[in-house]
């Protein structure tokens, strides 16, 4: 089931793409209070709420943002449209727009996004 949140729901907010549950980004892989960020895949240049959403909707690989691009804006946050770069995103805990929290467990994921080193088991 994939379908995305109406770009004329938010007029100002990028469309996102796969298995979208509600207008805050949440997806059907996570859909928790504070999973309301989209990323913009560097591969394809489409937001999606999760690595999964992506995989099950594209046919490539994912592609990681390189510390050289984290200058870019590529973090949506669900809450209030607002985007943000990878470098802002990584620093804080919540959107600097809102303050609407982000989930701190994506953190364990972000070696699937940035290049980064994975987390120690």
């Amino acid at each position: 089931m994939s379908h995305e949140v109406p770009a004329d729901r938010h007029p100002a907010r990028p469309r996102v793409y796969g298995a979208t549950v509600d207008a805050n980004t949440r997806c059907v892989h996570y859909a928790g209070p504070s999973d309301i960020v989209a990323i913009r895949f560097r591969c394809c240049d489409r937001f999606y709420p999760c690595f999964q959403c992506h995989a099950d909707a594209e046919s490539h690989p994912a592609a990681q943002w390189a510390p050289a691009e984290w200058a870019e804006p590529a973090i949506l946050c669900g809450a209030c449209g607002q985007t943000l770069t990878i470098e802002v995103y990584r620093s804080v805990s919540a959107c600097p727009a809102c303050g609407s929290a982000f989930n701190d467990g994506c953190r364990l994921h972000a070696h699937l996004y940035f290049q980064v080193p994975p987390p120690s088991p």
